[in-house]
């Protein structure tokens, strides 16, 4: 008897079996959960390389597609060269290792420009540490002057905590810091499975930008195979918007922040802020996260300036919320512009579950993240409306009574004067 694919029975076993192993799978993972973690960590140490590769090849996507479309290919058409087919694949592979270089280029010189001034830094701000106190409590003691009781408690209690810090900064902090570096250093930039995972993955990288055409074609038969032509061009779509939002939100967030540091370090340097670069760097750094982030660099900044000089603080906070007001309504809409759609809430809620699942990258990506799966819902839903031949518009639902069952039509609230004036 010939075998039949399209059997019935097949079907159900295939489905029974499914099912199945969905909920032993389920079971284990509320039971084992540990093992399952790390049978998962385990897959992503293994495909860290392929990962590494990929998100390389989405940062340095932009840069080559500015390079082939507004110089290389331009500059031919205008000395009127032919381009074949080898030429065209001959320029991708150039263009790809030149946008890599650029890559590793802004890479070794954010960290050579940092590294050096942090060092510099911190130990300025070790040996320079009694001058600090002595400048606070004189700030203090002509604050309290007409409190003599409160200036004395003030006063014990400063000397007492200063002297533990002191101790601490030239006993502990000083004599290790340069081994301390060194350590973090070799942790972060000289791992070698770091360095292997980076490496392999910049050789990954230009495997996936050199054919990227090929890739996205390949991808695309897999999904008019398997899916309806229908799903398959819902998908599509949904692809090209998470890639519209979430690229568009993480290279203008990065443009946007490079900016704020580089304006940062300008007004610092002219307004004489000590620590001016580096300063800049932790404003143009924490800036990248959304709302919270001028705020988390901008405090222990202002902390830092505040025990060199009082008036200098005072001129630096006057300068973030300068800059911090540019920002917010001039170049990040600029950049950015309403790149995700979301409202304040909804950003708070983004920022506090991704960074409370993944630390500060979770902070960074939950908001694109978060606009993606918001606006897939919303998709949905209008989808589902427009079915009932029902309103899609959020306006008008916002005063609406009921919706009449056999006619359809949407019986509002009375809305106050005032609401309606506005």
């Amino acid at each position: 008897m010939k075998f039949r694919w399209d059997n019935k029975y097949l079907h159900w076993g295939v489905t029974g079996f499914c099912v199945i192993a969905a909920s032993l799978l389920f079971c284990f993972g509320i039971f084992r959960m540990h093992i399952l973690l790390r049978g998962i960590r385990t897959v992503i140490d293994i495909l860290m390389p392929i990962i590494f590769g990929a998100v390389i090849a989405y940062l340095l996507n932009p840069i080559v597609n500015f390079m082939e479309k507004s110089l290389i290919y331009p500059f031919l058409k205008a000395r009127k060269l032919e381009i074949s087919r080898k030429m065209r694949r001959f320029i991708r592979y150039i263009v790809v290792l030149l946008a890599l270089l650029i890559f590793g280029l802004i890479i070794y010189a954010l960290v050579m420009m940092i590294l050096p001034e942090l060092i510099k830094s911190i130990v300025s701000i070790t040996n320079s540490f009694p001058r600090y106190i002595q400048n606070c409590e004189k700030w203090i003691t002509a604050l309290l002057e007409d409190r003599p009781d409160l200036n004395e408690t003030i006063g014990i209690m400063f000397s007492r905590y200063s002297q533990k810090i002191e101790q601490y900064l030239t006993q502990d902090l000083l004599p290790n810091l340069r081994q301390t570096v060194l350590h973090v250093s070799a942790g972060v930039f000289g791992a070698l499975v770091f360095l292997k995972n980076f490496l392999i993955g910049a050789i990954v990288s230009v495997y996936i930008l050199a054919d990227k055409e090929g890739f996205l074609g390949k991808i695309k038969m897999v999904l008019y195979a398997v899916f309806s032509t229908k799903h398959a061009n819902n998908i599509l779509d949904t692809m090209r918007f998470t890639h519209k939002t979430f690229g568009g939100f993480i290279s203008g967030k990065i443009l946007d922040s490079a900016i704020i540091g580089v304006l940062c370090y300008i007004v610092t340097s002219i307004i004489g802020t000590p620590y001016a670069i580096l300063v800049s760097v932790v404003v143009g750094i924490t800036n990248v996260i959304p709302l919270f982030g001028p705020y988390l660099g901008a405090v222990p900044c202002a902390l830092l300036v505040l025990l060199v000089d009082p008036l200098q603080c005072l001129y630096f906070i006057i300068a973030i919320l300068v800059l911090q007001q540019f920002d917010g309504n001039i170049l990040g809409p600029k950049i950015l512009g309403d790149s995700t759609g979301l409202s304040s809430f909804m950003v708070i809620v983004a920022i506090l579950v991704g960074g409370g699942l993944f630390g500060i990258a979770g902070m960074l990506v939950g908001v694109p993240i978060c606009a993606v799966i918001y606006a897939l819902i919303f998709r949905a839903v209008e989808h589902k409306l427009a079915e009932k031949n029902l309103p899609t518009k959020p306006e008008i639902f916002r005063h609406v009574d009921y919706i009449d069952i056999d006619t359809g039509k949407v019986c509002t609230l009375e809305v106050p004067m005032k609401e309606e004036d506005s």
